[in-house]
């Protein structure tokens, strides 16, 4: 079959490729190449400012033409990458090739093809255009994601904020709350995980073929190898630099920004079912678009798929991303090759990240709160004014609060009637009593409002 969005294996390359967009650039193989492409330039000419001999520093109009390698790489140029590939078989090589071909007849820096990939193992150029991928999509990508997330459910829990509402630990009715305050628990979660990705520092080295400056010395024994690595990290290349490594960055701080992403996939699930949840119980009502179809053959429907669709999908991206935090740092010795092949799947890890997201996102925009419904739900539950009754019989020192109150509600349908006779019928001050009496399921949500609404925009 001809490969299409029908015939692609992978959903993110079929069903979902137009959610794709964003991220196809920066972690596909022309994401990879690409970053090769400014890595080696990068390398080069840091190397002609280096001051050796052999290789004056470059005019500014041959820097230009380097760095516009990477700054235009095209489709086109990786398909001629690739192409070299067929017969080096080697990605990384294929890569020098190319950029050696496109200097070629240029008078100031064809003699300095030679020193494109000069002293460099393959995993120097590697394990910094990784970095730089994880960077791109990191800041350009998945932040922002994130970042509409939380705007959305900050907004949701300032304007539900008062929408008192019943709670349910155990799946049994409780203290009541509010839709804002549990919105806004999310979205406190979620600013928390999103900070903690956001922090994860971004390692790479250039360092030879174990980490030792090996070839690099042998050439230029008087040279300050590991200074120009890491200024060429840092500067040059906005990562950090680490000084300690075998022939690959080991790769410990993708586990962790893969960690902290998987955690924030976590809470959104958490999230996704609460919503999915309420939803089934009425709170919520879904907007429906004209020409959508619930069920092919129950047409009142209107299923909760794009929460449904998240959960799914944060679960695909989270097996994922685990077994690249487990297996990534684990190298046999100085280096073997299977970190290489994980490697090439952080697009689809990350991809079924911001699938989730987005369909999370759509779902959040349908939702309509339905007053209602949550009204006569806690209309129906006044025995959870057990717990202030019995807490105010403590303070006046009433004997045995709790288990009075026990005793009156527990496995029994209490209403409003019988709820304030119990209350009449207490020794305690007026004042106390008429405040108990004027007390309501609806009423008693605490700071639920305040909070919801002290959170943050």
């Amino acid at each position: 079959m001809t490969l299409s969005i029908l015939s692609a294996l992978s959903p993110l390359d079929g069903r979902y490729s137009s959610r794709m967009a964003a991220l196809r650039p920066l972690l596909s193989e022309f994401g990879l190449m690409h970053r090769r492409v400014q890595v080696e330039v990068e390398w080069l000419i840091a190397l002609s400012d280096a001051g050796f001999a052999e290789l004056a520093p470059f005019s500014e109009a041959g820097r230009g033409l380097l760095r516009s390698l990477a700054l235009r790489f095209s489709e086109a140029d990786a398909v001629a990458i690739k192409d070299i590939e067929r017969t080096t078989n080697h990605d990384v090589k294929a890569v020098e090739v190319w950029i050696k071909s496109r200097l070629q007849g240029h008078a100031e820096l064809e003699p300095a093809r030679e020193f494109v990939h000069f002293a460099c193992t393959s995993e120097d150029i590697n394990n910094t255009s990784h970095a730089l991928m994880l960077q791109a999509a990191r800041e350009q990508v998945l932040l922002p994601a994130l970042d509409r997330l939380l705007a959305k459910l900050a907004q949701m829990a300032h304007a539900l904020a008062g929408q008192s509402m019943l709670s349910r630990t155990h799946g049994q009715t409780a203290s009541p709350t509010t839709m804002g305050k549990e919105v806004a628990n999310v979205a406190a979660r979620l600013a928390t995980a999103r900070a903690r990705i956001a922090a994860v520092p971004l390692l790479a080295k250039m360092n030879g073929a174990v980490g030792n400056y090996n070839a690099h010395l042998a050439a230029y024994p008087g040279f300050d190898w590991e200074d120009f690595s890491r200024q060429l990290i840092e500067q040059r290349l906005g990562l950090a630099f680490n000084a300690y490594t075998i022939q690959i960055e080991p790769h410990d701080y993708m586990a962790e920004l893969f960690d902290a992403v998987a955690r924030a996939n976590t809470l959104l699930t958490d999230w996704s079912r609460d919503v999915w949840g309420y939803i089934s119980l009425g709170y919520f009502k879904q907007r429906v678009k004209a020409g959508e179809v619930g069920s092919s053959t129950m047409p009142h429907k209107v299923n909760p798929i794009d929460f449904e669709n998240a959960e799914g999908n944060f679960g695909l991206a989270n097996a994922l991303l685990a077994h690249m935090s487990h297996k990534l740092p684990i190298s046999r010795w100085q280096r073997d090759l299977t970190d290489s092949t994980v490697l090439r799947n952080m697009g689809v890890a990350l991809g079924y990240t911001l699938l989730a997201c987005d369909s999370l996102s759509r779902g959040l925009d349908k939702l309509e709160i339905n007053p209602a419904a949550i009204a006569a739900d806690l209309d129906q539950a006044w025995e959870v004014l057990a717990e202030p009754v019995q807490t105010v019989m403590r303070r006046h020192g009433l004997p045995e609060p709790y288990d009075r109150l026990k005793a009156f509600t527990q496995g029994k349908p209490i209403t409003r009637e019988l709820m304030q006779g119990f209350i009449k019928a207490l020794e305690l001050p007026e004042d106390e009593k008429q405040r108990l009496l004027a007390l309501t399921p609806a009423g008693y949500t605490g700071m639920a409002e305040a909070l919801a609404q002290r959170l943050p925009s």
